[in-house]
Formats: structure tokens, sequence, C-alpha cells
């Protein structure tokens, strides 16, 4: 993929560009947040790789990347979202048979950058989380956007992304409560979350003081505390969350008040189905991951059968 001719593969003999072959992998990518990390990690690796140097784009040459990307001191994690970028480019490159299916697999069983440690999760009890609910300034309008913002984090479980992109619309009454619907979450897959009435009830208080009725729920608020925009980023999320998270002398991040959902949820004897259900994962299994369970040996579930002899 050099400057003067950028090749996937020098001994494919194909003449394409450089600009076909991304486009080709970040083309098969559905999230928005995946597709821009993967568009900076393979610009990233253009500008490394020369085949003249490096050979033919193989599992050796990702290999030798992955060995610079450690030399340079990344994280794993980083290092591992490079790698996946690559395999994107190199599975969607043999779909169109410009690269061949063993070259392919060979760069798929590149082995990802080990974690010298499981990064510890956070989630807040009960009465932290409260307590986070309140610190917002409700007596103005950012206070109630950031409310609101809290609110749907903490009730509902959503992503960060889902809820940039959530609309007034989306939240209807349905069984005789108020659910927001069409949730896309990842991989496309769309849901429905039960939102609980103290959640509703500020992004009412948001909504009532920003005057609005349609379009994005959550929008920008200037300094002026008037509203500057048609919708929140995903970042804008994640700084909302962590600012108050600091005032709260707890670092939390939106994924860490999702999971205090989830927590809360479970100790509160919410059926394990169900909580997977809001959360959108694609098995239980995801969910008992999330949760950290682990078998109660003190209060087992034969415990509880009722049987004796």
């Amino acid at each position: 993929m050099s400057e003067a001719a950028p090749v996937l593969s020098t001994a494919l003999r194909l003449e394409f560009t450089w600009v076909r072959v991304k486009s080709l992998a970040l083309s098969a990518v559905s999230s928005p947040h995946t597709r821009r990390s993967y568009d900076r990690a393979l610009t990233k690796f253009h500008g490394w790789y020369r085949p003249a140097e490096h050979g033919p784009f193989s599992s050796t040459v990702v290999q030798e990347y992955r060995a610079e990307l450690e030399r340079q001191g990344l994280a794993p994690s980083s290092i591992n979202l490079e790698l996946a970028a690559l395999r994107k480019l190199a599975s969607e490159a043999a779909a169109m048979r410009l690269l061949s299916p063993d070259a392919a697999v060979a760069i798929s069983k590149v082995p990802r950058a080990r974690r010298a440690s499981v990064r510890a999760t956070t989630s807040l009890t009960q009465a932290q989380a409260q307590q986070l609910l309140l610190l917002p300034n409700a007596t103005t309008v950012k206070g109630k956007r950031d409310q609101a913002l809290l609110a749907l984090l903490l009730g509902c479980g959503l992503r960060r992304s889902e809820l940039a992109a959530l609309t007034i619309q989306q939240i209807e009454q349905r069984d005789g409560r108020w659910v927001i619907v069409d949730v896309v979450g990842k991989g496309g897959c769309v849901r429905s979350v039960p939102m609980p009435g103290w959640a509703k009830a500020a992004v009412d208080r948001w909504t009532s003081a920003a005057g609005l009725s349609n379009g994005g729920l959550l929008r920008p608020v200037n300094k002026a505390d008037a509203l500057s925009g048609d919708r929140v980023t995903a970042q804008s999320v994640f700084e909302i969350v962590g600012h108050y998270g600091q005032r709260l002398g707890i670092p939390v991040g939106p994924d860490d008040l999702r999971r205090t959902f989830a927590k809360l949820a479970y100790r509160g004897h919410a059926p394990l189905e169900q909580i997977q259900l809001s959360l959108g994962h694609a098995s239980v299994h995801t969910t008992e991951r999330y949760l950290g369970l682990e078998q109660d040996l003190v209060d087992a579930p034969c415990d509880h059968l009722g049987l004796h002899l």
C-alpha cells in the first residue's frame, strides 16, 4: 500500500486503489462509531505499510505491524482495535476475490494483544446512583437536560450512542406504561425499552423547559443556557457523565451507569431474561457476564426446592 502504488497484495497482481479496498472494509461495518475507529486504524496502517519493503499483504505483515504497535507502547485494547480493522479488510478483500481465502484466514488468526489485567468495572450502589441523579442544577435548562440524560442511562440501561440518537417520537405509551420504542442497538438489532416513571418525569421537565415537541430528545445547551444544536453526540454523553462522576467522587462513564441499571434491577429481583431484553444483549450469557454473576454457595438454588427426605 505504497503511496506510489497503493495495492493490497503484489502477489495477486491486482491493480486497484487503496481507496477502493478501504471502502470495501468500511462499508461492511454497521456501527458509525466502529466505522470511524476502523477508518483511523486503516489510515494509520496505510502510512506504515510498504509492499516493496514488507512484501504482500499477509499474516506476516500483520504480525510485523502488531510488533510495531507494541514498540510504540500502545495499550492492548488499542492494538486489538487496529488488528480488528485489518481482519475486516482481509475478509472483505477475500470476499471480492482481491485476496486469497487462505491469506485472509491466516490474517484472522494473528493473535490478539494480551491485556496485562482486566479493567475493573464500576457500578454504583443504589444510594450513589440516587445521589448522582440529584447533582444537576434542576433550576436551569442545562441542569434539566443533564438530569434527563442521567435518568435515561440509569433508568433504561441505554448505550451512549443509543441515547444520543434518541428522538422524542420514540417515547410512546404501551400497555399502560411509557416505553422507548425502536431503539437500534449493536448489529442493527431493534428493541423496545420500558421507562420508569421518574425518568419520564425528568424527560418531561427537560422538554418543557426547552420547548421541544419532536426531533432529537437531548440537545446541546450553550453557556447562555439556551439550545445550540439539534442533538448531542455520543462523545458529549460521555463527557457529561464524566463531569458528574467527578462531582460524585467516583470516576464513571455511560457504560458504568448501564451496568448499574442492570445490577440494581437484578438485585431488585427483576428476571434475568427481562434485563437481557432491556440491555439488548443477543444472549443471556452475555448478560450474566455483564453482571459478573458467580455461583452462590451460601444461598444456592438447591436450598430453595422445598424438598426433604
